[in-house]
């Protein structure tokens, strides 16, 4: 992995469709408005776009905090843009400012934190954490 500086900006576009809504989520009665955790799903990618150029073959970066206040509500149809922006780089640990907007309105903002992983690594540690623990056969 390289020095990610602060700074360093990403940007996730994302068209509000029918399976991204509230009501197609939780309850039905809900009006036809983007869920929250779809826009945060942008946000979280703004932010992995932001620091890929950074990452070495076989890194990637996984979510570990999310701070985030869903300020207005998009209809089907809009375009979303989500950006991040990193705030603070301390070895694999990583912060962003992040916001979405749906044209001229914000209707998200917020911080983000990730974590830089080893994908091999990683996918080890999960498949034991996986496998049955002896007795549970």
């Amino acid at each position: 992995m390289s020095a990610i500086p602060v700074g360093a900006r990403g940007s996730y576009t994302l068209a509000v469709l029918p399976e991204h809504l509230a009501n197609r989520f939780k309850d039905t009665s809900l009006p036809p408005v983007l869920a929250t955790p779809v826009m945060i799903m942008a946000m979280e990618n703004a932010a992995l776009n932001a620091i890929k150029p950074y990452l070495d073959a076989g890194e990637s970066a996984v979510g570990t905090r999310v701070d985030v206040r869903h300020l207005a509500a998009t209809p089907v149809g809009r375009r979303v843009v989500a950006t991040a922006e990193v705030t603070a780089s301390r070895g694999r640990e990583i912060e962003f400012d992040v916001h979405a907007a749906d044209g001229d309105e914000v209707i998200g903002r917020g911080t983000h934190g990730r974590v830089v992983i080893d994908l091999a690594r990683f996918s080890g540690h999960l498949a034991a954490k996986s496998a049955p623990a002896a007795g549970e056969r």
